[in-house]
């Protein structure tokens, strides 16, 4: 047994997470009680540590040793809260690698937990109370005292597997077995399986049977698209999965890989690579290179019900290893995530349309999914390094015919796009003999069966098997894996990998085969060479575990030693598990016990089962027509911007990176003041051309509660009027994602499924369009016993689009925001043609009253209005733009006056015209229709001069449905007309502050509450909230320019240790500015390879070293502290006079621990958490005041925008008494609109106090700062920027890197 090792921490919840827990408890009925909290770590060696390990432990934890541990009393109680027992946290794997790094190679491993004291009287069960209030039952266990924390360490002997006696007992034990492990096999798998293995003479293994589950999951085979479906008692000609197949048959163009990897891969264009060059040391290059874009979209529904945080993000860590594991190697490049759920019932924001209805006991609730989800998903991607761009977010419960429709089992959407060299797209053909290989983290119990338990009815599943597929993430490794497959990709020809997959559902016991199958070999692996981060594990757990960020590839033999200098340069793990045979057999031989847990041909496994058969029958419905005689509009507009569906999103936008790479052209904020009202993502190709990709999302599910098929247009309709707007070019251009949720086996679920597939089948090939990717998660009804009453939540038939296309120049994107032009006009392009049909839309949701029809689209109409807008946009016609989706005409246009804080003068006459000469209702009834109706359509502004242009051009067109509708005003309200009449006039900000409720009130509940409210009363002040520019240099005159001519390159070591993730645009940056950039691993120096002396600057770059696990940027720096040869050569750097240091960010963080060995630093602060205790994502405005900064000294006086995306950038002088030293250098300020120095969050992202964003040492060589001037240096990377810009290719802050230059001489 290790020895175990308590060291007690720093303070764990500060005072705002003390009274929100304190709040939850009084809520539960709880009596009054203290909570006091602290950090505790627990430190495994084989012995105990001696005192100078102890000494550097303590330095390195900020924790310090105890003689005893405290227990609990009488009115005292404790709640240690550690992971899981029987679990490994990934905050452990990176902790226990700092140690490691830091010299400390006798430390086993590291865990924390946290001791929460309760103050009080509290009895046995109000003791369980507080502990479910305290801990995630899902992740973490709640431990009486700390003696048992040892448990956490414990290591279980090892373990055989077990055999099924069929061959005895005959197909009640396979019965059995199915109902024991959750395997959800189907009767006809079973007979399958007792067939085949009567045939082979023998009894299965546990190992066998979970393999087969997993790979023959409907999560895994898609067994329903590949179904024959009966309707109505007649046979269908053709499968689900046909029907997608025929759209890429129809339009083939474009598309180089469809169906048959982990992504699609779609046509791009030849252009200039940037990355490290393997041939010149690792020097960044320019690499001329065809490159196409992979795009994917993935659903992660069951596990985010069950455990949102974990669910969600490993949702996005499943789909970014599918875009990775692409071709033979690729890069994801931008992200996007969305969730649907039922309603929300906001404690504080009790909605009319609401009513509670109960839920599972072991699912999480709607407002909790869309609390910890989101934070998931965005802490994925940020700390993995990939932008989130894109999303969207829906709430739907509502009875309806009878029975409660909603989303209890949520979506869960990862998607993105990536970047893949054209040599690289196809997999080659795995020879006999070469290597099986995985990289990546290592395996441990987590995950078990989760591609089996997403496959199931949520709430059908036994709560402790749910347990097991919980996953967890670790995104620091994951990015490691990334770098390893990258390293391989950039050698070109020269590529080792053969081909690689994904570890997903069902473990290496799905990938491994999958790999060897499709090369059509079998192969020999050795179960106990598989790296295992847990003892004990099961050979079934070994083999069929899900733990996530693992990849398998293939390489000969030959390159095995190039293959293991990549990954120990990234200190990513891999192991040889395995060798390619050409007999199709796959054997796990498992060593330790001399036996073969899974022995069989892999056309057993993989072969195909008996194709099922689905057999439905139409259920229609009647429904009523809408009625809006009794609505009141003023009430309406306020329910309609109130409904989460169509309410602002900050939320879940600023919590994600959005700028990482160094490619986001196009995000989620619009404007000078930053409102999330874009239509689609738009990123560059890359930094030396505006050739670029685009992604928009559309989803109607309330529609297909009226007209499945209509839904299913409507959603294609949807993503194509998002992307209208950007450069594209012919229709074509677009390929589509779809990802299908619905609940088949529900009466009438079946049918609409088919004849949607068909309908969006038809739609596409009619336009043009393939759909060469997508995913189906088919189970999605939640069923659950209250009491005596069994309930069910149902959701609609969801389909949801993702669109994709290449753009020929990403500055001709036109966004949502009004501009101030004089003689400009509104016109409404209304694609219902009159019909304003209601049926689904918010205005029927925020009123419970699901009536009418459905609205719909016909696909020559959608095409024909693409083409006129992309017209004008080739033509520069169009100053905004913004589509018509959920709520209607009314909320587009407001969305429009709230990007540019501006008012309306709407006239409906005209548009109401049509609809009352199409339908006769009554006038009050028009004008609501005209408002609310979710048709298709789009806004657009444009000057009075063009619009005889315009208006002819959607004539010609066939589209003679255009109406000019108003113009924008100076005054602060959207007034509308109709006849003549005044019928809303209505102030902005009300309407705006309306739009932000759901928002705040989630920030309000998840973040530090008087952030939430400072940031909502910042809508009031126009004048603080803009965004501006004030340059005191000319923006024409690059300073590096002659000593770029004259050809000197400086060298400099653009940093990083791992974990960190924006060194590519860094170097890039700096490339700019005429520097030779070198990437430099901390490995590298810490080998030798690498020496800091052969540079003259060195820039550390952002990211997440170590994922930040012991304060950001403090293990990368004690790694350097607590090494005497790095500490000397960092030391012997920054004392020579000949050299500039920058530190951004993670980078910024870590040079400020560094600050015993820099000259001049002695008042510099540390970085801690933001004061809103949140990731910040933000586009900021800072000052540069006068100061002893040579990279910024030619700035000095300008205020511009900069880009901020980081949880942990509050300077803090704790170490000088909690004051400013009077006497520090500050570099960078945060300020407001007005040019003035700001505290008000989140103008200041973090709270630092005088607005502090940089500081510089005394000499000015060394400026470290939080924000990142590197990933903004191009104009067109900035999210706004100011008119004057637009033709210039480099933004104002290109300037530091161009005074670097100039000082370097």
């Amino acid at each position: 047994m290790s020895a175990v090792l308590p060291l007690r921490g720093a303070r764990a919840l500060s005072d705002f997470r003390v009274e929100k827990l304190l709040q939850k408890a009084a809520a539960a009925g709880l009596p009054p009680a203290e909570l006091s909290s602290e950090f505790w770590y627990f430190v495994s060696s084989a012995s105990a540590p001696n005192s100078e390990t102890l000494a550097k432990l303590q330095a390195l934890l900020a924790a310090e040793s105890v003689e005893h541990t405290p227990e609990a009393e009488s009115g005292l109680h404790l709640f240690l809260i550690t992971p899981r027992i029987g679990t490994i946290s990934p905050w452990a794997s990176k902790a226990t690698d700092i140690a490691r790094n830091c010299g400390l190679s006798d430390i086993e491993r590291i865990e924390r937990g946290m001791a929460v004291w309760v103050k009080g009287a509290l009895n046995a069960e109000q003791k369980q109370q507080w502990a479910a209030l305290l801990h995630d039952r899902m992740t973490e266990s709640v431990l009486p005292d700390f003696q048992t924390a040892s448990r956490l360490f414990a290591h279980p002997e090892a373990q055989t597997f077990a055999c099924i006696d069929i061959l005895g007992k005959g197909k009640d034990e396979l019965i059995k077995a199915n109902s024991e492990l959750g395997l959800a096999l189907s009767p006809d798998e079973i007979d399958y399986l007792l067939e085949n293995y009567q045939a082979l003479k023998r009894n299965p293994s546990d190992v066998e049977l979970m393999m087969f589950a997993q790979a023959n999951s409907e999560h895994c085979r898609h067994k329903i698209f590949n179904a024959d479906f009966i309707l109505n008692g007649e046979a269908q000609a053709k499968s689900l999965f046909r029907m997608i197949r025929d759209t890429h048959e129809a339009s083939p163009e474009g598309t180089v890989v469809a169906y048959k990897d982990n992504s699609s891969v779609i046509e791009g264009a030849k252009i200039e690579r940037f990355y490290p060059a393997a041939a010149e040391n690792q020097g960044y290059r320019f690499h001329e290179e065809d490159t196409h874009i992979i795009m994917k979209v993935e659903t992660h529904n069951h596990p985010t019900a069950i455990a949102p945080f974990a669910g969600a993000a490993t949702g996005a860590g499943g789909e970014i290893r599918d875009e990775g594991a692409t071709g033979r190697g690729s890069r994801p490049k931008a992200g996007l995530t969305g969730f649907t759920v039922s309603n929300l019932n906001l404690p504080d924001l009790p909605q009319p349309w609401e009513q509670a209805y109960g839920k599972p006991e072991h699912i999480a609730s709607p407002l909790d999914i869309m609390i910890d989800g989101p934070l998931g998903g965005a802490a994925f991607n940020n700390e993995f390094g990939r932008p989130n761009l894109l999303g969207y977010f829906r709430t739907f419960e509502a009875e309806h015919h009878g029975s409660v429709r909603g989303y209890h089992k949520p979506i869960m959407i990862a998607g993105g796009l990536g970047s893949i060299q054209a040599q690289q797209t196809h997999k080659d053909r795995i020879p006999e003999g070469a290597l099986l290989i995985q990289l990546g983290g290592p395996g441990m119990l987590i995950g078990l069966g989760g591609g089996a338990a997403s496959s199931m009815d949520t709430g059908s599943n036994a709560a402790d098997l749910d347990f097991n597929s919980v996953q967890r993430g670790n995104p620091e490794i994951e990015r490691r894996a990334q770098e390893v497959i990258d390293r391989c990709w950039q050698l070109g020809g020269g590529n080792p990998i053969i081909a690689i997959h994904d570890v997903g559902a069902g473990g290496l016991s799905n990938a491994f085969p999958e790999l060897v199958n499709d090369a059509g070999r079998g192969a020999v692996f050795k179960l106990r060479e598989v790296p295992l981060e847990e003892h004990g594990l099961s050979p079934m757990q070994i083999w069929c575990n899900e733990a996530q960020e693992r990849y398998v590839l293939s390489i000969l033999p030959e390159h095995l030693d190039l293959f293991r200098q990549i990954c120990e340069r990234e200190r990513c793990p891999f192991a040889v598990v395995g060798t390619a045979t050409d007999d199709g057999h796959l054997q796990v031989r498992d060593d330790l016990y001399d036996n073969n847990p899974v022995d069989l041909p892999l056309n057993v496994l993989l072969g195909k089962p008996p194709k099922t058969t689905r057999n439905d029958q139409t259920v229609s419905l009647s429904e009523k027509p809408f009625d809006a005689a009794q609505i009141d509009l003023k009430e309406a507009a306020y329910r309609v911007l109130s409904l989460p569906t169509v309410a602002a999103k900050n939320f879940l936008i600023t919590i994600g990176d959005r700028s990482v790479g160094g490619m986001s052209h196009r995000d989620q904020m619009v404007g000078k003041y930053q409102t999330p009202v874009a239509d689609c993502a738009v990123t560059m190709m890359g930094f030396n051309t505006h050739r670029g990709e685009a992604m928009a999302m559309g989803e109607k599910p309330t529609v297909a509660l009226f007209d499945a098929p209509a839904s299913g247009r409507m959603a294609i309709g949807e993503t194509i009027t998002n992307l209208a707007a950007v450069n594209i070019g012919k229709i074509g251009n677009i390929k589509l994602s779809a990802n299908w949720m619905a609940a088949c086996g529900v009466a009438g679920e079946d049918e609409k499924l088919y004849r949607t597939v068909e309908a969006v089948s038809q739609a596409c090939q009619s336009m043009g369009i393939s759909i060469p990717v997508g995913k189906d998660s088919l189970s999605m009804k939640t069923v659950w016993q209250d009491k005596s009453q069994q309930k069910t939540v149902t959701s609609p038939l969801s389909l949801i689009i993702t669109g994709f296309a290449p753009v020929q120049d990403v500055r001709k994107t036109v966004t949502p925001e009004l501009k101030d032009v004089k003689d400009s006009v509104l016109l409404a392009v209304d694609l219902g043609f009159g019909k304003a049909r209601m049926g689904g839309s918010a205005l029927s949701q925020v009123y419970n009253d699901l009536s009418g029809e459905a609205p719909d689209i016909e696909a020559g109409y959608l095409k024909a209005f693409y083409e006129v807008i992309q017209q004008l946009v080739a033509e520069d016609k169009l100053l905004a733009y913004h589509d018509r989706s959920d709520g209607g005409l009314f909320a587009t246009l407001a969305e429009m006056a709230f990007a540019a804080r501006c008012g309306l003068d709407v006239n409906m006459d005209a548009y109401t015209q049509a609809i009352f000469t199409e339908s006769k209702p009554n006038q009050a009834h028009a004008v609501l229709t005209a408002l609310f109706n979710e048709e298709l359509g789009a806004v657009i502004q444009i000057r009075q001069a063009d619009l005889p242009a315009v208006q002819t051009a959607f004539k010609q067109a066939g589209l003679s449905n255009v109406y000019s509708i108003g113009t924008i005003s100076s005054a602060d309200n959207i007034r509308i007309n109709s006849n003549g009449e005044m019928i809303f006039d209505e102030s902005c900000l009300k309407l705006q502050q309306t739009w932000q409720q759901t928002s705040y009130q989630i920030q309000r509940l998840r973040d530090n509450p008087e952030c939430a409210d400072s940031e909502f009363a910042l809508l009031a002040d126009n004048a603080k909230s803009a965004l501006f520019a004030d340059l005191k240099f000319d923006l024409k005159e690059d300073p590096a320019a002659p000593f770029i001519n004259r050809g000197a390159q400086p060298k400099i070591a653009v940093l990083r240790e791992q974990g960190v993730n924006g060194q590519v645009e860094m170097a890039a940056a700096f490339t700019r500015a005429g520097f030779d950039a070198y990437d430099v691993h901390m490995s590298d120096l810490m080998a030798g390879r690498v020496k800091l002396a052969d540079f003259k600057m060195l820039a550390a770059c952002g990211g997440f070293s170590y994922g930040d696990v012991l304060g950001a940027g403090e293990g990368w720096a004690k790694s350097i502290l607590f090494h005497p040869e790095l500490r000397d050569q960092f030391a012997a750097f920054f004392a020579r006079p000949d050299t500039l240091t920058l530190g951004v960010c993670n980078g910024c963080q870590m040079v400020s621990n560094l600050a015993e060995i820099i000259p001049g630093t002695q008042n510099w602060p540390k970085f801690k958490r933001n004061a809103s205790e949140q990731f910040e994502a933000r586009l900021s405005m800072v000052t540069v005041p006068k100061s002893p900064s040579l990279i910024l000294a030619e700035m000095q006086g300008s205020s511009l925008p900069v880009v901020v995306s980081h949880g942990e950038g509050r300077a803090d002088f704790a170490l000088h008494g909690g004051q400013v030293p009077a006497d520090l250098a500050v570099a960078l300020q945060y300020v407001d609109g007005t040019g003035a120095v700001t505290q008000a969050y989140p103008l200041n992202p973090n709270g630092s106090p005088q607005g502090i964003a940089g500081v510089t040492n005394a000499d000015g060589r060394v400026t470290i700062m939080m924000p990142h001037p590197e990933r903004v240096y191009r104009t067109a990377q900035m999210s706004w920027h100011p008119d004057e810009w637009k033709d210039s290719e480099l933004s104002g802050w290109y300037r530091l890197f161009a005074s670097a230059r100039k000082a370097l001489g």
